[in-house]
């Protein structure tokens, strides 16, 4: 089965202003970001590769949309969380929208995995969230809304081999969302998640082991992987008022079932 045609905008972001982390390249977040400028969203995108990130806004902007506001970002570091936070308010002006989009993947079995290849991925994966979070939702708070959507993964309720410490992140993410979720709804924010099966991008067969995505793939009920943008269909979904009931949720984007 072939992937669906492109989507036409319907301008379902339309006023609205947001805010991208790991947002360079072709993945999820890149997909993500070019979706939002099409649904009329006014864009501030991080991440740590400057130049994959330059080119990504560069694209959005050659694409006749207004070229998107960015900032160096490594969510791992506290005072640049903060710093980047502080930058988008002040660029756009404020923020209705966090998409948490940052992660870390590999491949290790827990006898072999080291304690640092374990701390990298739940840093970047897990605490990056909570980081990003904690740093913006006073901003949200303030103005009584705001939506945030975290990017987690179907492996945390599912189980593979080598993924220990990526599936715990995610699980993490998802119990974070609905905790966070709980506080922020008296505040009038949303905080969702996204748990996508498989998305190809350029980055995932680099750190993939060799016959694995061919073997999730079969495994996908529509016989095929997702594209990056399906899954930004979903996350702004989830980011606009069309979702405006739904708060502590993680929406699984998958036609995998084992």
């Amino acid at each position: 089965m072939t992937a669906p045609s492109y989507p036409q905008p319907t301008g379902m972001l339309s006023g609205k202003t947001m805010l991208i982390t790991a947002a360079a390249g072709s993945g999820i977040g890149g997909a993500t970001a070019r979706r939002a400028a099409e649904e009329g969203a006014r864009l501030y995108l991080s991440d740590t590769h400057e130049r994959r990130l330059n080119e990504t806004a560069d694209a959005i902007a050659a694409a006749g949309f207004d070229r998107p506001d960015i900032g160096i970002c490594n969510v791992t570091d506290e005072m640049q969380v903060q710093a980047t936070v502080a930058d988008a308010i002040t660029r756009l002006g404020h923020i209705d929208i966090l998409v948490n989009n940052a992660g870390l993947g590999g491949a290790a079995s827990v006898i072999d995995m080291t304690d640092e290849q374990w701390s990298s991925v739940l840093d970047v994966s897990l605490t990056s969230v909570f980081r990003m979070t904690r740093a913006i939702l006073p901003h949200m708070y303030a103005r009584g809304s705001g939506a945030i959507v975290n990017n987690a993964s179907v492996l945390g309720w599912r189980a593979q081999k080598l993924q220990a410490h990526y599936a715990a992140a995610k699980a993490g993410v998802m119990a974070f969302t609905r905790c966070a979720a709980m506080e922020a709804a008296e505040h009038g924010v949303r905080i969702n998640a996204v748990s996508p099966s498989l998305a190809m991008h350029a980055a995932l067969d680099k750190v993939t082991p060799p016959g694995l995505l061919e073997e999730l793939t079969r495994r996908e009920a529509m016989g095929r992987y997702a594209e990056p943008w399906e899954i930004g269909n979903v996350i702004l979904f989830l980011a606009s008022d069309l979702s405006s009931y739904m708060t502590g949720e993680a929406l699984s984007v998958s036609s995998q079932h084992p």
